[in-house]
């Protein structure tokens, strides 16, 4: 029986972790992980915001991905999407989910994720 996501992996470039460091961790204020030291020589960083849990994995020919997108559920979303926004990460409002409000933004190698928060029911 599934009972949750542990964690949601997505790949990066060889070289990329302190650009990866910069957005996650500066900009979306989430904490990086340690790895433990056999996965650390393989490259890539993890980040912890609460029980969000995202995996970046060095990959060799890595292409981002562009439409494959984590879901990430976000309190006070107009002052997050701010903060993503004053701290120079692209910011694409969509009012296309119905009952959420939700952005787009890409991390510094080009993968997508999205940012939703419900809207109270009226």
């Amino acid at each position: 029986m599934l009972t949750a996501v542990d964690h949601v992996q997505l790949a990066a470039p060889p070289g990329s972790e302190n650009a990866l460091r910069a957005y996650y961790v500066d900009i979306l204020g989430m904490r990086e992980l340690p790895k433990p030291p056999v996965l650390a020589a393989r490259g890539g960083c993890w980040f912890q915001a609460g029980a969000v849990h995202l995996h970046l994995g060095v990959e060799a020919d890595f292409r981002p991905a562009r439409k494959a997108h984590p879901g990430l559920r976000v309190t006070d979303i107009e002052s997050y999407g701010g903060r993503l926004a004053a701290r120079g990460a692209t910011v694409t409002w969509d009012a296309n989910l119905p009952g959420h409000r939700r952005f787009y933004s890409e991390d510094p190698v080009g993968n997508r994720l999205e940012f939703l928060e419900p809207l109270a029911p009226e």
